[in-house]
C-alpha cells in the first residue's frame, strides 16, 4: 500500500517504531529507577476561602513506585489474579495512577470507570466486565454502594480525594468541605470494603510475580455510548504500550525527565490514559492532576505555577481558556504543543489559542478501539484549511471504504468510512463476538490483517491528509435527497464573531420529508444575536440545503466528561418535545 503521508512527517519522526516487549507497568518501573526523585505528578486544589489560592503537593517516581506495588500487594491479598478485572472509579488523582499501574502488576485488567455515571451506566460497566474489584472515592462510594448487589463485586476500595493534599490543604478540606459535600463517608458496617490508605498499611512492600505478556488484555475502555449501548474495548499491553510510543516520538522535541504534562482530560477516557499518563510516564514526566477540569481557575493558576510543556484537550478546553475574562493575568506562555481531540477543532479556535500561548495546537484523531490515537496533523508542519484530522501514526494504515457494502477501497478524494490499521487496535470487544465481527474485518484487497472500521466518514486528499467528514450516524438526510455533515455547518458557525460554541443535529420531520438541519448556539458572553442573523451568516458560508432552518440559543450544550458534544442528547429532546 503507498503511504503518501509518510513524506508530510515532521522531522524526526519514524514511519516505523521498535516497540519493546514489556507490560504497560514497565513504564512506571523504568521511570522510578532512572529518574527516582523527579516528579511523578502534581496534586492539590485551588481553596476559595483563601481567595481562590492554589495549594498542592508533589510525589516522586519512587514514592508512586512504592505505592504502586504496594497497592498491589493489597490487591493480590484481596484474591486478584491474572484475568480478573478491577474498576477504577476515580477522578485525576494520586490514586487513579496507583491502581491503574497496581493492578497492571498482578496481572488484572483495569476498568477505568466514569465517576459522573448514574447507577444505571455504572451498573452496566460493573457486570458487562465482571469486575471483582472496585476503587472509589468516598464521594462517590454511595453510588457503588446502590448497584453492587447487582454486580460480581467481591471487594470495594474506598479512598478520599484528600488524601494526597498538601499537609493546609488537607486540613482546611477536612474542616470547611469534607462532611458538607458528602466525602465523610462510615464504612464501618458494610462488608468486604476497605479504606484505601489502611490497605496499604497492611500490604507487604512488594506483590508477588506474575508474568504479563503484551498480548494480554490490560484495559477494557468502554466506548462512550454517544451513539448506542457501551462496549468494553479490550486494549492489549501491547496496543498500550505502543500507542504511548506513537504519541511520543510524534510530538517532537519531547525530552525524557523534563515534560510537565498538563492533565485535565480525565483518566478514565482513554484519551488521558495514553496521552497524559502512559506517554508521560514513559518519558518520566510530570503529571499535573486537575479532577475537575471545569474548575478553570485550578487550570490557569496551574499552568502559571507549573509551567507545562504539553496541554492534550478537547475544543471546549481551549475555548475556556482563550475566553477567560483574566486570561491577561496569566502566563500560559511555556505551552509548546497541544493535540486536540474527542470532537472537531474549528479553525478560530486554534489560531486564537496558539496567539495566545506562541505554542502549537493541532488536531488528532482517535477512538477507544484503537487505544486510542491513529492520526494527528503534524506539530510543526503542513497545515490545511478545515477539518482535517491529519496523517496516520507510524505503522497505522488507513483507507476509506465504500458507505454501502464496506468492502470496496475508494480512490482519493471519495467519501467513505474510515478504517484502520495498526498496533493500536484493539484485539475485540469484551463478550461480543457479533459486535467484534462486524467491527475488525479482513479485506482481501487490502492484504493480511483484520481492519478496525471506525463508523467515521472520511476522505483522503494526495498527500495522506485525512478529513473527517462527520460520523455515519451523524450524517443528516435532508428533504432534497442530500447527505449533510453537521461538522461542516458547525465549523462555519464557529466562524461568526459572536458564536462561543455550536452544535448541529438533524431534526427528524417525518419518513418522507428527511430531516431538518438545527443549530444549537451559545454566544460568547456579553453578545446577542437573533436566529435571522445566524442564518443569514450560514446563507453566505453554505450550500441553500446545508443551511440550518432553525436556531437554538442555549446558556450551555450537553457534552461527556471529556467535553464532546452529545449531539444525541439534543435529537433525544428533540423527539421528546415533539411527542408532548
Amino acid at each position: 500500500m503507498e503511504k503518501p503521508w509518510l513524506d508530510e512527517y515532521d522531522s524526526g519522526v519514524p514511519a516505523t517504531i521498535d516497540y519493546p516487549e514489556v507490560p504497560v507497568h514497565q513504564f512506571l518501573l523504568d521511570a522510578a529507577a532512572k529518574y527516582p526523585n523527579h516528579r511523578a505528578c502534581i496534586f492539590g486544589n485551588v481553596v476559595e476561602p483563601l481567595g481562590n489560592r492554589l495549594m498542592d503537593t508533589t510525589m516522586s517516581y519512587k514514592e508512586l513506585l512504592e505505592l504502586t506495588q504496594r497497592f498491589a500487594a493489597a490487591l493480590q491479598g484481596l484474591g486478584v489474579k491474572k484475568g480478573d478485572r478491577v474498576a477504577v472509579h476515580l477522578p485525576n488523582c494520586p490514586q487513579f495512577i496507583i491502581a491503574y499501574y497496581a493492578t497492571s502488576m498482578v496481572g488484572g485488567i483495569v476498568v477505568p470507570c466514569n465517576p459522573q455515571y448514574v447507577p444505571r451506566e455504572l451498573r452496566h460497566q460493573l457486570t458487562d466486565s465482571g469486575a471483582k474489584v472496585a476503587v472509589t472515592l468516598s464521594l462517590t462510594y454511595p453510588l457503588i454502594k446502590q448497584v453492587r448487589s447487582d454486580t460480581a463485586l467481591e471487594h470495594v476500595v474506598v479512598t478520599n480525594i484528600k488524601e494526597y493534599f498538601p499537609g493546609l490543604l488537607k486540613f482546611l478540606f477536612t474542616v470547611a468541605t469534607e462532611k458538607k459535600e458528602g466525602h465523610f463517608q462510615d464504612i464501618s458496617g458494610d462488608a468486604n470494603t476497605y479504606w484505601f490508605q489502611e490497605l496499604l498499611a497492611q500490604a507487604a512492600s512488594q506483590p508477588e510475580p506474575v508474568t504479563v505478556t503484551p498480548a494480554d488484555t490490560g484495559v477494557l475502555m468502554y466506548t462512550g455510548g454517544t451513539t448506542g449501548v457501551s462496549k468494553g474495548a479490550q486494549l492489549t499491553h501491547k496496543n498500550l504500550v505502543a500507542n504511548a510510543l506513537q504519541v511520543r516520538w510524534w510530538m517532537v522535541g519531547n525530552k525524557p525527565g523534563q515534560e510537565v504534562m498538563m492533565t485535565a482530560l480525565p483518566l478514565f477516557h482513554s484519551y488521558a490514559m495514553t496521552v497524559c499518563m502512559n506517554h508521560t510516564v514513559y518519558l518520566a514526566g510530570t503529571m499535573i492532576l486537575i479532577p475537575n477540569p471545569r474548575v478553570l481557575d485550578h487550570v490557569l493558576k496551574s499552568i502559571n505555577k507549573h509551567k507545562p510543556t504539553l496541554f492534550p484537550g478537547v475544543p471546549a478546553m481551549y475555548v475556556s481558556v482563550s475566553n477567560h475574562p483574566e486570561i491577561g493575568q496569566y502566563d500560559v506562555s511555556s505551552i509548546r504543543a497541544c493535540i486536540s481531540g474527542a470532537a472537531g477543532l474549528p479553525p478560530e479556535v486554534q489560531e486564537s489559542f496558539e496567539s495566545l500561548t506562541g505554542g502549537k495546537l493541532v488536531e488528532g484523531y482517535g477512538l477507544s478501539e484503537a487505544t486510542p490515537v491513529t492520526h494527528c496533523n503534524p506539530i510543526y508542519g503542513k497545515r490545511k484549511e478545515g477539518s482535517w484530522i491529519g496523517v496516520p501514526f507510524p505503522d497505522t494504515l488507513a483507507v476509506a471504504m465504500d458507505l454501502e457494502t464496506g468492502e470496496k477501497r475508494l480512490e482519493t478524494g471519495e467519501i467513505g468510512e474510515l478504517c484502520v490499521q495498526g498496533p493500536q487496535v484493539m484485539k475485540g470487544y469484551w463478550n461480543m463476538p457479533t459486535e467484534t465481527a462486524n467491527s475488525l474485518r479482513e479485506h482481501e484487497s487490502l492484504g493480511p490483517g483484520l481492519w478496525l472500521h471506525t463508523g467515521d466518514i472520511t476522505r483522503m486528499d494526495t498527500d495522506g491528509f485525512f478529513q473527517i467528514v462527520d460520523r455515519k450516524k451523524d450524517m443528516i438526510l435532508g428533504s432534497g435527497g442530500y447527505n449533510i455533515y453537521p461538522r461542516e455547518v458547525e465549523d462555519v458557525l464557529y466562524e461568526h464573531p459572536k458564536v462561543l460554541e455550536a452544535a448541529v443535529a438533524g431534526v427528524p420531520v417525518g419518513a418522507e420529508k428527511g430531516e431538518r438541519v438545527k443549530a444549537y448556539v451559545v454566544l460568547k458572553p456579553g453578545e446577542s444575536a437573533t436566529e435571522e442573523e445566524i442564518l443569514e451568516y450560514c446563507r453566505e458560508n453554505l450550500a441553500y440545503y446545508k443551511v440550518p432552518k432553525f436556531v437554538e440559543f442555549r446558556s450551555e450544550l450537553p457534552k461527556t466528561m471529556v467535553g464532546k458534544i452529545l449531539r444525541r442528547v439534543l435529537i433525544e429532546e428533540e423527539l421528546k418535545r415533539m411527542g408532548e
